[in-house]
């Protein structure tokens, strides 16, 4: 399981300097002075995560040393600082190296060393408020991050869940005459593929409003005693997949309900729906608010529900005519042959 590491990052003078001096910039870990202090495993470790010679760094002091016994690269890293988290990265090569720490970040005084070293092997922009943060934990609203933390089991798996980060730890099938490519994933896998967030190689951070979204739906559909879940397939992964009586119905959610959104649902509904591990029954479209007439028009036309935010009733669904659903439903499995050529 992902472990997820809490870092201060921008309460004093010192912790803002060595935010820019080495996550802000990358470090070239080849330079003499650096490499003259790297064992030969670190070396080796940095190479393979970092072949261009250069990684953004952060590390801990010795009071965390047992916190830290466990953590590996794939971890992920929430990076706080003025009441939010500030950014998220995944942790590449970590090892113990006081010289190289003192290198990077010289201890003020009789400070003490960050001497638990971590690279990144990516890191990407976030806003999340330390609200949400607490919540998803089990913590108090006012609860401030004030030092390292390190997150496993279920407190690792909600924040994974709750905001949709996506760490690099496990890769998306590839299709295979020899197996099948389509399996169930659980929700806290949180593999993606899907328009709507910043990427960067290999972490994937879904845009919270969207990841709001999803986490209010899910909550909404075990309220009525049912269970989201999401398919690996070779297009991608669902945001939702739901099972019900024997149906079911594919999901996917936007964070906003314009016509760029509603195009993007449907194409990702209409590549999705082939793969789904039962054939589906219903593909629906999500959407913080009701969409345009003509957009909820759209979706109907190809036999997709659309579900929004509504007040008073937590969700609406606009649903598709059954007419036009067993219609679409060859088309949503791939089954209709493709006309030749020519």
């Amino acid at each position: 399981m992902v472990r997820v590491l809490i870092s201060p990052s921008y309460g004093s003078p010192g912790t803002r300097r060595h935010w820019a001096d080495t996550v802000d910039r990358q470090v070239d870990f080849t330079q003499p002075d650096h490499d003259r202090v790297l064992t030969a495993d670190q070396r080796a470790q940095l190479q393979a995560l970092h072949p261009e010679g250069r990684a953004r760094f952060w590390g801990a002091v010795p009071a965390h040393d047992k916190k830290f016994a466990d953590v590996a690269t794939g971890d992920v890293v929430l990076f706080t600082g003025q009441n939010q988290v500030r950014a998220i990265g995944e942790v590449g090569a970590i090892f113990r190296n006081r010289e190289l720490a003192d290198l990077l970040w010289p201890p003020k005084g009789d400070g003490p060393s960050w001497h638990t070293v971590y690279s990144l092997r990516d890191l990407v922009s976030a806003d999340i408020p330390y609200e949400e943060l607490n919540a998803a934990i089990g913590y108090k609203p006012a609860h401030n991050f004030p030092g390292q933390m390190v997150l496993r089991g279920d407190k690792a798996r909600a924040v994974l869940e709750d905001f949709m980060i996506t760490p690099s730890v496990e890769e998306l099938p590839t299709p295979s005459r020899d197996a099948d490519p389509v399996r169930i994933a659980a929700l806290e896998e949180l593999h993606t593929h899907q328009t709507g967030y910043r990427r960067s190689r290999r972490l994937i951070v879904v845009d919270r409003r969207e990841a709001q979204l999803v986490r209010a739906y899910r909550r909404f559909l075990a309220a009525r005693g049912l269970t989201a879940r999401r398919f690996y397939c070779p297009s991608g992964i669902s945001d939702m997949y739901v099972e019900a009586a024997g149906a079911a119905e594919v999901i996917e959610a936007k964070s906003a309900a314009g016509h760029g959104h509603v195009r993007q649902a449907l194409a990702q509904l209409l590549d999705y729906a082939p793969h789904s591990p039962s054939p589906a029954h219903l593909l629906t479209a999500l959407f913080p608010e009701s969409p345009e007439r003509e957009d909820v028009e759209l979706l109907h036309r190809y036999g997709i529900d659309c579900v929004h935010r509504e007040p008073s009733l937590g969700f609406l669904r606009l649903p598709a005519s059954s007419e036009r659903r067993e219609l679409m439903r060859e088309i949503w499995s791939g089954k209709l042959p493709v006309p030749a050529a020519g």
